[in-house]
């Protein structure tokens, strides 16, 4: 009999990012402390995975039998700050909500910081004296860069003195400079409050009070910072993320496309002496651990990021921020099906904090919340400059359209003129990347589509490729039709920006002309210096995509131009209406942000339709009332609830075959009807053959649950087949 029996082995549950229902059990190794929260790595069968000791069923409390001998053991834990418990809320919250594995979401909180170990220290030097054995023009190029007597890091002399990094390692091995151990670089620096307070106009003051109170009380509440295009909204926030900071709490402002803000970032360091932190895809991924780190130890105040950023882990958070909050980038389309400004809310509620909602062009989920006082509305109703919002003149192309084969009407062409000349900028906006959206046999009729997926190529002139915008596939374009062999037979049909800026060169040879879209070469950094050469006067005519609606300034645009009103009208979209409002609302208000009056005309064939009347108007109520009458009576969202569900799959059959098994197996109930199956109206993409099925219930039904309880019920996906789940869709396509 032993006197001193050993103590029993701890098991605690880890969940792993990858898509299993639940938590795995495993031994933590004698002399090991976890606790909930913990990053750790285990093995997962022949590989090591990073996971999260979770607060599951491996406790002694429930009482579940587990044979030790069984399980792996935790192979390290990560000297890193634990995710807190309002995070692993939200990560299980998210889960239910959307019908995804907990573990695909808990992956949105790792994946960008694959090994969150401790901040490396970082090499310095600095001159010792001495005369290095051979003076080079480089050498003398870094002892002059290091005369001032300051220590810098290596790759920082080298890239000071135009020299390469092995320049410095040759005076070190000369013992001309010496090393020095510099401390981590931070994630980020530290911004002042107090630097540069604002000269706020009475309705940003009265605003922002309300905000500031807020953040005081520590408490949860939603506000709707509604307010014209140029009337100051983001310095009236500035001032609640300031309380924020002045009380020693953390903010997260959420951005569409924060990797090409530079004005939103030049703004907030004249507030607060520096930028924040950045939280995006363009961010390296060595940057981002340093962020993790900074964010969990709370060295970090502020985090500007795209949507991803909502699941970093603030040690103590106390204010969200959504810009544009309208903005359709904010849903995630692929993986975790999840809204960004939604779950926005769903985490300031967990952390008792306050969120602030703010545009010009609220959406009508975020509409409806606020006439019915879920969310309080804080009006900014003027521009701070004093300007007025421009004056939309509509264009009717069936009595003033442009000769065959131009796109930019007589009147706008002169009107484009007279504003250049005058000194001012004039914006043409087209939401259509590209040089055409269709290539077309002149012979046979024939139209090259992509071979994976039901769309067009579409002809990009710059590159001289014909690409798929939904998979990705190229081709050069070819000398003869692939049809017929007719040579020299194809031709563009209809315009895209590429083909706006040739049209722009022949109306205005002296203009000059640049073209704005995400597809261009040489990604965020070559936008972000045409945005600042626009900002800065050294374009006349800015030809974009919708990417110029993202909350740019443009102090010197006079005149916009929408060369399509009506594209983003059709499809049976049920946000179609609200969408085109928004967007069209949005690059309107781009014009007279200083101290020029702008203008914007809308090139449209149907100038009767109630988007195009609303927005000549200018009577943004008289939309929203229509808008929202028509989604109630039509039960719509937010007067109900969607699930989508598509099933895709190589064989066309096979996929048709599994959704009507789907549809077949949804459990009756007298709350829920399901339509479908019906093929999408993208049938075909990246070569998988797709059917939607589409759930509707009233809107205080846990339509999640339902899901939930269809999926366990229904026949399983095998070989191809995939179902996909889509709980509050924003795409129907």
């Amino acid at each position: 009999m032993e006197l001193f029996p050993p103590a029993p082995e701890r098991i605690v549950d880890v969940l792993l990012p990858v898509a299993i229902g639940s938590a795995y059990s495993y031994r933590v190794p004698e002399g090991m402390e976890v606790a909930p929260g913990d990053i750790v790595v285990v093995p997962l069968g022949t590989r090591n995975i990073l996971g999260c000791v979770w607060p599951g069923e491996a406790s002694p409390a429930t009482g579940r039998t587990v044979d030790p001998k069984k399980l792996k053991s935790i192979v390290r834990r990560y000297e890193v700050a634990p995710l807190n418990a309002d995070l692993i809320e939200l990560i299980r919250w998210i889960a239910d909500y959307t019908v995804t594995p907990p573990g695909m979401v808990l992956r949105l909180a790792l994946r960008h910081d694959e090994s969150p170990g401790v901040a490396r220290e970082r090499t310095g030097v600095r001159l010792a004296g001495g005369e290095p054995q051979r003076m080079t023009s480089a050498r003398a190029r870094l002892i002059a860069a290091l005369a001032d007597g300051f220590t810098r890091a290596k790759t920082e002399a080298a890239r000071e003195a135009g020299v390469s990094v092995s320049v410095v390692d040759g005076l070190i091995d000369d013992g001309v400079l010496e090393t020095v151990v510099l401390p981590p670089e931070p994630a980020a620096e530290t911004p002042d409050p107090d630097h540069a307070r604002p000269d706020l106009a009475p309705a940003q003051a009265e605003a922002a009070a309300a905000l500031c109170a807020t953040v005081e009380a520590r408490a949860f509440k939603v506000h709707l910072l509604d307010g014209v295009t140029g009337s100051g909204k983001t310095e009236t926030y500035f001032e609640a993320v300031a309380s924020a900071m002045r009380a020693g709490r953390q903010t997260l402002i959420l951005m569409p496309e924060i990797a090409l803000t530079k004005g939103f970032l030049d703004r907030f360091a004249r507030r607060f002496g520096v930028v924040p932190a950045e939280w995006h895809s363009a961010v390296s991924t060595k940057k981002r651990g340093r962020i993790f780190r900074g964010v969990a130890a709370g060295e970090v105040s502020v985090v500007a990021g795209a949507r991803s950023a909502l699941f970093l882990p603030f040690s103590d958070l106390g204010l969200i921020i959504v810009d544009e909050e309208h903005d359709p980038a904010y849903k995630q389309e692929e993986g975790v099906r999840y809204h960004a400004r939604d779950m926005a809310v769903v985490r300031a509620h967990i952390a008792g904090i306050p969120v602030v909602l703010a545009s010009a062009t609220p959406s009508i989920e975020t509409e409806v919340n606020a006439r019915r006082g879920r969310y309080q509305r804080l009006n900014l109703p003027e521009r701070f400059s004093g300007t007025r919002v421009p004056r939309l003149e509509p264009i009717d192309l069936r009595r003033e359209g442009p000769p065959r084969g131009r796109w930019i009407a007589p009147r706008l062409a002169e009107e484009m003129a007279r504003t250049v000349e005058a000194g001012g900028q004039a914006l043409l906006f087209l939401n259509r990347r590209g040089y055409a959206p269709l290539t077309l046999c002149r012979a046979c009729g024939h139209r090259i589509r992509c071979p994976s997926c039901s769309s067009w190529l579409v002809e990009h002139r710059f590159r001289r490729r014909l690409e798929c915008h939904q998979c990705g596939y190229a081709m050069p374009v070819p000398s003869e039709c692939p049809n017929c062999h007719e040579p020299n037979s194809l031709i563009p049909c209809g315009p895209g920006v590429e083909r706006l800026q040739e049209e722009v060169a022949s109306l205005m040879p002296n203009a000059r002309a640049q073209v704005l879209s995400s597809d261009l070469a040489g990604g965020v950094e070559r936008l972000r210096l045409e945005l600042d050469a626009i900002t800065k006067g050294e374009v006349d005519v800015v030809i974009g995509t919708q990417l110029v609606a993202k909350g740019h300034n443009f102090p010197g645009l006079a005149l916009v131009g929408v060369v399509d009103a009506d594209v983003g009208l059709g499809y049976g979209d049920p946000r179609a209406a609200e969408r085109t409002f928004q967007l069209l609302h949005q690059v309107a208000g781009r014009a007279g942000r200083a101290n020029v009056e702008g203008r914007a005309f809308l090139q449209t064939y149907m100038p009767e339709h109630p988007v195009m009347q609303a927005l000549v108007a200018g009577d943004r109520d008289a939309f929203y009332d229509r808008e929202i009458a028509a989604r109630e009576e039509a039960g719509l969202p937010p007067f109900a609830r969607f699930c989508a569900l598509v099933v895709s799959g190589t064989d066309a059959h096979a996929a048709q075959a599994h959704a009507r098994a789907l549809a077949a197996s949804s459990p009756r109930s007298e709350d829920v009807r399901v339509l479908g199956p019906a093929e999408a109206p993208l049938a075909l993409v990246r070569g998988r053959h797709r059917f939607r099925l589409l759930a509707r219930a009233p809107r205080n039904f846990d339509l999640s649950a339902y899901i939930r309880d269809w999926m366990g019920k229904a026949p399983r996906a095998t070989g191809s087949l995939r179902v996909e789940i889509d709980i509050d869709p924003q795409s129907f396509l």
